[in-house]
């Protein structure tokens, strides 16, 4: 598990912490013992307050575009393609850049008290680290809209509701849900599920076919170890062990 532990900011994004971030994912991406990711917040307040405002108010054009894009490669992108799954536990609030973190992240746990939202147009600004895109592709482009410009929370069950969300439960039984699930994908093949991701997420890639992304992951699977072994384990009729190769 990954904890962001600034709960005195409510767990703000500053650059400090989203390079920290980066270096611990990257380092769990490539552990051959680590099947399954869990991300959360320190404290009981935020999952991720958003971003730490102070650090940017007087950027310029060039520096704030540097800011997304920088965010972009080191956290929100780079979390959507790792090759294990990543599970965002959203306890409390998950504002502006914690609202986008928990997107990129592959199936997202909210606490009934998690309030959910992207505040930015408030402030003057749009939400920079990927969250008019994923947004839209999680909830739908109407609700997307509406939400962005309102710039208003929404509850978790409304976030269950669109789709925002996956699983809805009480705060002392986040981290259990999230590793209940962690453990149901811990189970099946590593190189399996790294390829499923891969198809999905090229459906969402301007020009890129995922149909023809997924006849050519298919066909990988066939050369890889984690195949063999299913593919003997069910004929033995015994439980595959997997090593992700």
């Amino acid at each position: 598990m990954v904890t962001i532990n600034r709960p005195d900011q409510l767990n703000a994004l500053n650059r400090q912490t989203i390079e920290e971030l980066n270096k611990a994912l990257s380092l769990a991406d490539v552990n051959p013992d680590i099947r399954v990711i869990i991300l959360t917040g320190a404290g009981a307040k935020a999952f991720v307050a958003g971003a730490d405002i102070k650090e940017f108010a007087a950027f310029s054009v060039e520096e704030g575009k540097m800011l997304s894009r920088t965010g972009h490669t080191l956290l929100f992108d780079f979390v959507e393609n790792m090759n294990k799954p990543v599970i965002a536990a959203v306890n409390g609030f998950a504002l502006g850049g914690g609202l986008e973190l928990a997107m990129s992240c592959h199936i997202r746990v909210a606490s009934d008290n998690a309030r959910m939202g992207l505040p930015e147009v408030s402030l003057g600004v749009i939400p920079g680290y990927g969250g008019t895109q994923r947004l839209a592709h999680l909830v739908g482009k109407g609700k997307a809209l509406e939400m962005i410009a309102t710039a208003e929370m929404i509850k978790a069950d409304d976030a269950l509701s669109c789709g925002l969300v996956n699983h809805v439960v009480p705060p002392e039984q986040l981290i259990e849900k999230a590793r209940e699930i962690a453990l149901k994908i811990a189970k099946n093949s590593p190189y399996a599920i790294a390829s499923a991701y891969r198809s999905v997420l090229s459906g969402y890639k301007p020009g890129v076919s995922g149909f023809e992304t997924e006849i050519t992951e298919f066909g990988k699977c066939f050369g890889s170890g984690d195949f063999q072994e299913g593919t003997s384990a069910f004929i033995e009729k015994r439980k595959p062990v997997f090593t992700g190769q």
